[in-house]
Formats: structure tokens, C-alpha cells, sequence
């Protein structure tokens, strides 16, 4: 008589054919969904004529986007996904959001300068963007490589917040708004360093006074949110050719590039 098996033939086969299904984190990516619903309500309030909130919203998409990351590194819940999503998200929040508000709100009365204006800082926020995520590896990571794209957003919304908040119509300040647009979407793609702050460690205690000058620092932005808020960002928007012209000046190396690549395709990027 044969002997009989009493395994089942097919199940070394199944658990070697088995594959894990690969999940999607929600927490870090709830923040990114979230960041991704101010750009998309931003847009909508400008399409109603509502452009103070639009601005709030690009403002609201900025603490948001600063958050995912730092949640998801706390979590240990980084993921490929997780980084395609916010560089899509941002994309969104603050390149083509800015860039239509903007054009709602003042550029279009400039016929195609306006127009033109808009696109140029809707495309070098993808420029930022497409370079940030190839240069991650290369880049000190005390500094940006360019204006970062929450802040060129900042500058375009603030400056929409603060006129809207005056009272003043888009139409009377059309030119200054294609000024802005062209300085915040330019600064994007230049190789002048802006400081990160990504040095400073969250946990790491710190002394006493610190938590009293950000109480302040809090109080002092709700005195006129707008005008502050549009002003710290000024003052950012111009720090990093402060900067540039320092580190030229004390014959410092004005790249932020670390190291090196082989990729000839990479490596025009350094310049």
C-alpha cells in the first residue's frame, strides 16, 4: 500500500507564495489629506470672492504640511507613499493654489502679464518641488535649496490677506501682486540658502524663557494676524539672500549641497 501524505501538498506553496499586503499609514497621511483639503478649500473661497479665507486656508495647509512629517517620524511611519503624497499635496496647497487666487484676485486684470505671472510661479513651485525631492540626499539639511514653497505660498497669501483685510481691491494693486508672484515663485528656484529649522529638536529641553518669548511671540501675532503674519515672511522671504550675501562676503561656500553625485542628470542641479 503507498503512503499516505498527510500534509497538504499546496500549503508550503501558499505561504511562500503569500505576499504581506502592503498598508497605508493614516495618521501622517491624514495630516497630508488635510493640508491638501486648505489648498483645495483655499481655491474655492477665491472662486466665491472670499479671499481672506482663501488665504487662511493656504495658511491652514502650511501648519498641516509641517506636521505629517514630523508625525510621521515620531511614529516611525515614513513610507514611499507617504512622500509622494505630500509632494502632491503641496503641489496643490501651494503652487497652483497661490498661483490661482492670485490670479483671481489682482492678475487678472493684467490680461496675459497676469496670466503669465500666475504660471511662472505655478510652474517654479513645481521646479522646487520636483528638485527638492531629487536633491533630498545632497542638501545640508539646515538649510532649503530656494525659497521653500509654504513660504513663497505665505507671501502670495499674505499679501492677499492684508489687502483684502484693509479693504483695498485686487484691481488697484495688480502690479505690486505680479511682483510678488514673480519674487516668491523665482526665489523658489534659486540656489540661495534659506535656514530650515530643521536643527531644532522638539524634544530636547529648553530653558525656561524660551516657552515665555513663544507665549509672546503668540500674543504679538494676535494683535493683527494678517500684517503679522504677512511680515514674518517677508522677513523670511529676504533672510536667505541676507544670507547668500553674508556667506560671499566672508568667502563662506554659498551651496548647500553636501556632497556629490555621479547622475549627469542630477548634477546640473547643483550649480
Amino acid at each position: 500500500m503507498d503512503d499516505v501524505n498527510t500534509t497538504n501538498p499546496n500549503h508550503d506553496d501558499n505561504v511562500v507564495g503569500k505576499k504581506r499586503r502592503k498598508g497605508i499609514y493614516i495618521l501622517p497621511n491624514m495630516f497630508t489629506l488635510a493640508a491638501l483639503f486648505g489648498g483645495f478649500y483655499a481655491i474655492v473661497m477665491a472662486i466665491n470672492g472670499r479671499f481672506d479665507m482663501a488665504a487662511v486656508g493656504i495658511f491652514c495647509a502650511m501648519v498641516l504640511d509641517s506636521l505629517d512629517g514630523r508625525v510621521a517620524r515620531m511614529t516611525n511611519t515614513q513610507s514611499a507613499f507617504g512622500e509622494q503624497m505630500d509632494s502632491l499635496s503641496d503641489m496643490v496647497s501651494f503652487g497652483a493654489a497661490p498661483a490661482l487666487i492670485a490670479y483671481v484676485w489682482a492678475l487678472k486684470g493684467l490680461g496675459r502679464w497676469g496670466w503669465i505671472a500666475a504660471f511662472v510661479y505655478c510652474a517654479c513651485a513645481a521646479l522646487r518641488l520636483a528638485r527638492f525631492n531629487v536633491n533630498t540626499a545632497v542638501v545640508d539639511k539646515r538649510y532649503f535649496q530656494g525659497l521653500p514653497s509654504p513660504a513663497a505660498a505665505a507671501l502670495v497669501a499674505g499679501f492677499i490677506w492684508v489687502m483684502t483685510d484693509l479693504g483695498l481691491e485686487g484691481a488697484q494693486w495688480a502690479w505690486p501682486m505680479f511682483v510678488v508672484s514673480l519674487y516668491s515663485g523665482l526665489t523658489m528656484v534659486t540656489n540661495v540658502p534659506f535656514y530650515s529649522f530643521k536643527d531644532i529638536q522638539m524634544k530636547r529641553s529648553v530653558p525656561f524663557v524660551v516657552i515665555v518669548l513663544i507665549a509672546i511671540g503668540i500674543a504679538v501675532i494676535n494683535i493683527d494676524p494678517p500684517i503679522v503674519m504677512f511680515a514674518l515672511f517677508v522677513i523670511y522671504g529676504l533672510s536667505g539672500y541676507a544670507l547668500y550675501f553674508w556667506r560671499k562676503a566672508k568667502g563662506i561656500p554659498t551651496s548647500v549641497i553636501s556632497t556629490s553625485t555621479d547622475e549627469p542628470d542630477e548634477r546640473g542641479l547643483h550649480k
